[in-house]
Parts: structure tokens; C-alpha cells; sequence
């Protein structure tokens, strides 16, 4: 099956054209306007995606030598996401449907990168559990097949890869922050800072919290205003090796809990290089094996929402052109 697939939840337009799960084009437009607000502005987001979508659009048909006539399906990113974002991918991709009389297929985000997975050398079986951490998401979810999901734990606040660049932001790194954060740990001790576990299992199950650690982190600051290149680098590793150790102990709870073999970790955070090596540590140690796509399929593609579509759409067939976008659509309720 000839998928194409338009990711527009966020601040990168992407779109892919898949052969089955054979990638023949991947061509992803990162929108480099919010780096001097240090954050995503929606408005500014969906203008950008809208000057964006057409030559993006162009460019995967070209890179993939394939016409819109030969496609089989069509789909795009309907939900969770920003509302404005989301609706530009999703009017690209009923236009395009509409004019090759291809059906079009709403996907959901989440889903889109619990499917990243399938397009590597190695993908996850079921039943597993899927740790999702990205700018708007810290959640594991227990896959029981494809289509049947249950979450046992998610953000009680801040997600990961928001508390990533909220600290990136307060030490001035730049954005998007959590590279500039993993970079800065790989220089540090990660034992500089001892910054105490927020949220224990004892505590809150399987949940998540970062606001606390990310309020240590800006109170660090305030007594030490005067640190110099190593004293940031040791900050960076500590922050990230506490927010590495939360994500890894309470899945590998989770892998105790539900009695599974995998664990498949998914979303931009999963490009973290600590938390790859440290949940690729636990699984030697416990026994579960460890997915993880290659950073380019963690963050936000249009890849893995073809991936996902073209399964999905054999489970519930294609979308009505009535479908809207929605900002927050739990994945469990699919």
C-alpha cells in the first residue's frame, strides 16, 4: 500500500510517502521562528504551516517518484495537537484526497509514534509497553495490539520534554532545549547536583511530575547566580540523569506490573542519548527487550503517521471529510 502522510500537530511540517513500510521519502520543514520566544507560538505555527504544506507536499511526491494517482491512501495528524496546526495538515490532505479520489484517514498523533517502531530493523511485538515522552506527553501505555491501548501512567504536569525546555530556557541554552541539554550532560557529572526524585512510586503509582524538579533546578540558580561552564554542564547532567532515572524505574515497574516482554520508548524525548543507554541498561538487567526508532523517526514526522494509517486503516477503514481537528483526544478512547 502507497501511503502519504502529513504531520502538522506542532511546529514541524512533514510529509511522507510510504511503500507498505519501506520509507521512499521523509521530507520534514522545522520551523526556526519561536527559537527567540523560546517556545512554540500556535499563531505563528499555523502561519508557518500554511506557507509551508504545498512545497513539502511536492517535495516527498518528487523525492518518491510517485504521483498523487498511484497513492492508495492519504492521511494526516488529526489529533491531539494545536488546533491550528492540525487543521492546515488536515485540509492539504482532504484536498489531495478529494482530487485523486483516494481515501483520507485522520490519525492520532500518539499513535502515529507508537507506530515509528515498525519502520526500523527491529520492531516492537505485542503485547508491550509504549513510553511516551515528548514536549506534551510523559505517559506509558500498555499495547495490547495495535489499535487497543490502556494508559497506566501519565504528566500530572509538566511533560519531559517540556520541563527539558523550560530548564534549557532558564540557563539560556537555546530552543528547542532538550538537545542542548543532552549535550551540555554528556561534559557534566551527573552526581553534581543532588536533586531528589520527584514523584515516587510509592507516592504516585506510575504517574509523572516535573514541575518540582524543574522549580529545584530554577532555585539552584537563584543560589548559585554565578556558575561557570562546568557548573552548567554539571547542572544539565544532573537534571537529566533525574528525569533519566524517573522514566526508567517506573517502566520498568510498569514491565513488572503487566508482565510484558517490551518495551518500545517513542516521542522527541526518546532521542535523549541517557535515557536510550539508560532504559536499553534496565532491559539487559530485567529482561524485557528495548525498541527505539533513530532520533530522525522519534520527533515529529510524517512517517510514522503513515505507518500508522495504513494499519489503522485496515482495522476502521477511511475517515468522513466531516472529521476536525481536536487539541486533546486520549489515545485509550480510540
Amino acid at each position: 500500500m502507497l501511503t502519504l502522510g502529513i504531520e502538522s500537530s506542532c511546529d514541524d511540517t512533514s510529509v511522507a510517502i510510504l511503500d507498505g513500510d519501506k520509507i521512499l521519502a521523509n521530507v520534514v520543514a522545522s520551523q526556526t521562528i519561536h527559537k527567540k520566544f523560546g517556545g512554540v507560538v500556535p499563531e505563528l505555527a499555523s502561519r508557518q504551516h500554511v506557507v509551508a504544506i504545498d512545497s513539502v507536499i511536492k517535495e516527498a511526491l518528487s523525492v518518491s517518484d510517485k504521483s498523487l494517482g498511484q497513492l492508495d491512501l492519504i492521511a494526516a495528524t488529526h489529533a491531539p495537537g494545536l488546533v491550528g496546526g492540525l487543521l492546515v495538515g488536515m485540509q492539504a490532505a482532504k484536498g489531495l484526497a478529494l482530487g485523486s479520489g483516494v481515501p483520507f484517514l485522520g490519525v492520532h498523533h500518539l499513535e502515529g509514534h507508537l507506530s515509528a517502531t515498525f519502520l526500523t530493523d527491529d520492531p516492537v511485538v505485542f503485547p508491550h509497553l509504549a513510553l511516551v515522552v515528548s514536549g506534551g506527553h510523559s505517559q506509558i501505555i500498555l499495547a495490547e495490539k495495535f489499535g487497543r491501548y490502556k494508559l497506566v501512567g501519565g504528566t500530572r504536569d509538566d511533560a519531559a520534554g517540556e520541563a527539558f525546555d523550560k530548564v534549557a530556557k532558564i540557563l539560556g541554552l537555546g530552543y528547542p532545549g532538550g538537545r542542548y541539554v543532552d549535550e551540555r550532560a554528556k561534559l557534566g557529572n551527573p552526581t553534581a547536583v543532588p536533586f531528589r526524585p520527584i514523584m515516587t512510586l510509592k507516592k504516585s503509582g506510575l504517574d509523572f511530575s516535573f514541575s518540582g524538579l524543574k522549580t529545584a533546578v530554577r532555585n539552584y540558580l537563584i543560589d548559585n547566580p554565578s556558575l561557570d561552564e562546568q557548573g552548567v554542564n554539571d547542572l544539565c547532567a544532573s537534571f537529566q540523569h533525574t528525569v533519566v532515572e524517573v522514566l526508567v524505574r517506573k517502566t520498568t515497574s510498569a514491565v513488572k506490573m503487566y508482565n510484558v516482554p517490551a518495551v518500545q520508548v517513542c516521542g522527541g524525548v526518546a532521542c535523549n542519548s541517557g535515557l536510550r543507554t539508560a532504559m536499553r541498561a534496565a532491559g539487559a538487567e530485567h529482561g524485557f527487550s528495548v525498541h527505539i526508532a533513530k532520533p530522525a523517526l522519534c520527533t515529529d514526522n510524517g512517517a510514522m503517521i503513515a505507518a500508522a494509517a495504513h494499519r489503522r486503516f485496515a482495522i476502521s477503514g477511511q475517515s468522513p471529510m466531516s472529521l476536525s481537528p481536536q487539541a486533546n483526544f486520549p489515545l485509550d478512547t480510540l
